[in-house]
This record gives structure tokens, sequence and C-alpha cells, in this order.
């Protein structure tokens, strides 16, 4: 059963930091671009960092740049999202999701909410 279960999500204030994780389980981890993004109340969901099967190469939104580091651990099926001077702007649902042509699976989400 493909598995994709995010967690590190809570409660932050301003200018802290959290690390999001996201662990896989029934299929390939290793040969799938890991992307996370985000969705906020009333707002569209935004891909906020992506980083390629291998780990080599990462992608950010502008938003975030500088802020916040994608990576990963094939050897444990891990991807990570670690997040520094949040602010407000950045609280929203966070996902994770692998992709490989034709397949692409979604975790449920975590909660990020900074507070000022």
């Amino acid at each position: 059963q493909v598995q994709l279960v995010e967690s590190g999500g809570g409660l932050v204030q301003a200018g802290g930091s959290l690390r999001l994780s996201c662990a896989a389980s029934g299929f390939a981890f290793r040969l799938y671009f890991i992307g996370w993004t985000r969705q906020a109340p009333g707002k569209e969901r935004e891909l906020v960092a992506g980083i390629s099967a291998s780990g080599g190469s990462t992608s950010y939104a502008d938003s975030v740049k500088g802020r916040f580091t994608i990576s990963r651990n094939n050897a444990e099926n891990t991807v990570y999202l670690q997040m520094n001077s949040l602010k407000d702007d950045d609280t929203a649902v966070y996902y994770c999701y692998a992709d490989r042509p034709p397949a692409t699976y979604w975790g449920q989400g975590t909660q990020v909410t900074v507070s000022s």
C-alpha cells in the first residue's frame, strides 16, 4: 500500500523554525521526484520546494527561497523540509507528493501555523 505520511507541523512563533518530514512506503521512493506544496485558507495550492530522485537538484518558490531547505534520505525513504525564519504567510497545510509519470502520490498534509 502506497503511503506518504507528513509530520512535524505545529504552532510556531514568527521567526521560528520547524522541520517537516514525509515518510514514504509502498513504492520505489528513490526513483521519484518529491515535492512539498502548501495551501492556505482561501488560496490556491502553492508548490514550495522540490527535489530530484537522486537529491542532486532542488528548486524553491521565490517566497521561501533562502529560508526553506528540502532534502531527502533515500535509504530511509524520507524527505525533509527545514523551514527557518517563518512568517505569518507561511501558515498553511503542507503536503508532500511523489511524482514519476504516470504515477503521483500524495500525503494527507500537516498543519503549520505561524503566530506573530
